[in-house]
């Protein structure tokens, strides 16, 4: 059985950012802890996990569908500082030398593209999918064929859950994660749900009548108080589901032959780790693919 590892690159850039202190810079004083979060888990995925095929998507710049169909989506958000920003093509280089490819659309984000690669791959019997992301909104396309890395600090101790990991853990299965956001909604996101029902209320809610549809055709056999939100809050909750939808046919070039691991330029990879400054992370690239100028095998 082969292994496809697909990346959040998004995700894991702004973990990076918030995990490591902000003092960590380059030799020429640029600031370097979203790289080095992101680098990190990258070489730990490569020397753990040993997979046939990588890829990493990434948000674009930019409005997506969502922000076309509620004007107020993620408005809420607080902008993150241009510091994470401008390590953002720093990470894509790092990318770009292990010579893994990497995906973004314009007016899709990063979890749209990994749900359209996945859906790419399901019809692959012999291949096994993990995405690693810390974003509960991609655990919804978690499968018998996929499942959700989620790297821990360091990436010592990731959790890998699959469906039924995922409904052990949160209570409802990874297709119910839409009908889920619709009636709990998504503060982060600015996803509105159904005022009233909350988190708990919108499991109670799947766990009996399964689906949204379910739950607003059985509203007879709910009680009187939950009844009046979830009818006063109708509209909200299927919008809110559509957006937390992802969209599973995002037009992208993807070639899984494209995606197998392959040898890198030891040399280049040395040379921008020299201009990052990460010292402990070369070390571990001479550790594991030897020193020299050589071609770097990743394994």
């Amino acid at each position: 059985m082969e292994k496809c590892i697909l990346v959040d690159g998004s995700g894991l850039i702004y973990r990076g950012f918030y995990a490591i202190p902000p003092f960590l810079k380059s030799p020429a004083g640029v600031q370097t802890n979203a790289v080095f979060g992101f680098t990190n888990i990258l070489l730990s995925l490569i020397a753990k996990q040993k997979p046939d095929y990588m890829a990493v998507a990434f948000d674009k710049k930019g409005p997506t569908f969502r922000h076309k169909a509620f004007e107020a989506y993620k408005a809420t958000r607080v902008k993150a500082p241009q510091e994470l920003y401008d390590q953002i093509p720093l990470v894509k280089e790092v990318v770009s030398d292990f010579q893994i490819p990497s995906f973004e659309t314009d007016g899709f984000e990063a979890d749209d593209i990994l749900a359209t690669i996945v859906k790419k791959l399901s019809s692959r019997k012999n291949l096994q999918v993990f995405v690693v992301t810390g974003d509960f909104d991609i655990f919804q396309i978690a499968s018998g064929h996929s499942s959700i890395l989620c790297p821990a600090k360091g990436f010592k101790d990731a959790e890998v859950l699959d469906a039924q990991g995922i409904k052990e853990k949160y209570g409802i299965r990874p297709d119910q994660i839409p009908d889920f956001k619709g009636l709990a909604g998504d503060h982060s996101d600015n996803i509105p749900g159904v005022y009233g029902i909350g988190e708990k209320g919108a499991c109670d809610l799947l766990q009996k009548f399964k689906t949204l549809d379910g739950i607003y055709e059985h509203l007879d056999k709910i009680p009187e108080g939950q009844r009046a939100k979830l009818t006063a809050g109708k509209e909200n909750a299927f919008m809110s589901k559509k957006l937390a939808t992802l969209e599973d046919a995002v037009p992208i070039d993807f070639d899984l032959a494209a995606c197998r691991v392959k040898h890198f330029d030891a040399a280049k990879v040395r040379a921008t780790f020299a201009e990052l400054g990460f010292k402990s992370l070369q070390k571990r690239i001479d550790d594991l693919y030897g020193t020299g100028e050589k071609q770097g095998a990743l394994f």
